[in-house]
């Protein structure tokens, strides 16, 4: 039976090579497995979803999207996309198997669609996997919890910041 879609965001690390991943978390006959159907069959310019694998022919179980929030601006950006933040999503989704917050029941009946942003100007490849593998597994995590709680947000609503802005009091 399907269940409700788990939606989770997490921001991990500083500067350049810091991991912004939203995740959509659900059943594989629910709307999450139509968007990733979709997704999967209908890349735009610049925007080519792909399967993320732990190595190749291995995909991450649950099966996961992984979707550019920024097209490759160089080389050298599209391979930090392609190696070290897949290499940290697909390792982040396995984190969240093995410490339980995915059951191995939902690793067979449930996909997750990764939207993955790489700043066009990050220059450490270790970095930027270890920051999308954290990412990768607080999002999940933070979907599964429902989080942030209702409360937090209400209580944040005039302190809105974030790496690009903050306005003033």
């Amino acid at each position: 039976m399907a269940q409700a879609l788990q939606l989770g965001e997490s921001f991990i690390g500083a500067g350049v090579n810091a991991a912004h991943v939203n995740t959509v978390f659900g059943h594989r006959e629910g709307p999450a497995g139509v968007a990733w159907a979709t997704a999967l069959a209908t890349p735009s310019h610049g925007h080519v979803p792909f399967v993320t694998v732990l190595r190749p022919s291995l995909p991450v179980k649950p099966l996961t999207l992984f979707v550019t929030k920024a097209a490759p601006a160089t080389d050298a950006h599209g391979l930090l996309i392609w190696g070290p933040a897949q290499a940290g999503i697909a390792a982040g989704v396995a984190d969240a198997l093995a410490d339980g917050t995915i059951s191995p029941e939902q690793a067979d009946s449930h996909v997750i669609i990764a939207a993955v942003w790489v700043n066009p100007a990050a220059d450490d490849a270790e970095q930027v996997y270890a920051n999308n593998r954290e990412s990768a597994r607080t999002a999940i995590q933070n979907g599964s919890r429902s989080l942030p709680a209702t409360a937090d947000v209400i209580a944040a609503r005039n302190t809105p910041t974030n790496p690009f802005f903050t306005p003033r009091a």
